[in-house]
């Protein structure tokens, strides 16, 4: 590996996780696509599906602590539903991770392009009045948030990825919770997420570790300034900025697979 290809992989991590920070996602639907079709367009080797997922593990184990640890205080993180979706997501995520080593680049492909377009779906739904709630307020349905979180930790386990993209939405639109609570709390819960999807894909061998430990060093260093700047950005324009990702990635995942 040499000089280039690492600051490629560098940048790469730094991007995703900025923006993972920002507006409360793990990153791994900036750095899939990215790690999945940047080092070939540039001439360095291509990374496999596989690969490519364990990769994207790994690091949003790391970016998604340093985000949560940037939202630590001003009562963003609802403890309560940490605790009632970081414990179904554990387990689907778990699950994912560890079953994804039978499954085909193709099929975990398509299980990305579906989660990403309904995540897309979901960030054009309104919910106006939203952030007028207080944050001391607000309520959700324990049995809805524990089923959600178990299905998207098996689908986002599959794709190495924690699931925030599609997870990000579902608290916005279905549990109806305040954005800046949403980007906070979705962090803790994605961290649990990486930790099941993590252990399943070391497990099964589908782990680069020096590529993952560049991206990891990435992810320390940007994951907070992205967070500490999500707090100062305007919370509708967070929600178009995630809006955008995720619908141009669904785009071009589906535009490959046809």
């Amino acid at each position: 590996m040499n000089i280039e290809f690492i600051l490629l992989l560098f940048m790469i991590g730094f991007i995703g996780s900025f923006i993972s920070g920002m507006v409360g996602i793990g990153g791994s639907i900036i750095k899939y696509p990215l790690l999945l079709y940047i080092p070939p367009l540039l001439g360095f080797v291509a990374f496999t599906t596989h690969e490519v997922s364990g990769i994207s593990a790994i690091q949003v184990f790391f970016a998604t602590i340093s985000g949560v640890f940037a939202y630590r205080k001003g009562g963003y993180l609802n403890r309560s539903l940490i605790i009632y979706m970081g414990i179904s997501i554990l387990i689907g995520s778990f699950i994912g991770g560890y079953s994804s080593k039978l499954l085909s680049e193709e099929i975990i492909n398509l299980v990305y392009a579906m989660l990403a377009t309904i995540a897309a779906l979901l960030m054009f739904v309104p919910n106006k009045g939203l952030d007028d709630i207080p944050l001391n307020q607000v309520t959700f349905n324990p049995a809805l948030a524990a089923v959600a979180a178990f299905i998207v930790g098996g689908a986002s386990g599959i794709v190495g990825a924690a699931g925030a993209f599609i997870l990000v939405p579902i608290m916005l639109v279905v549990l109806k919770i305040p954005t800046r609570m949403t980007i906070a709390t979705s962090l803790a819960i994605t961290f649990i997420s990486s930790i099941g999807s993590t252990v399943g894909k070391i497990l099964t061998g589908q782990v680069l570790f020096l590529p993952s430990i560049i991206m990891v060093v990435a992810s320390v260093i940007a994951s907070p300034i992205g967070a500490m700047v999500g707090k100062k950005v305007n919370t509708k324009m967070l929600q178009v900025i995630l809006a955008v990702l995720i619908v141009t990635t669904s785009i071009k995942i589906w535009l490959d697979l046809f």
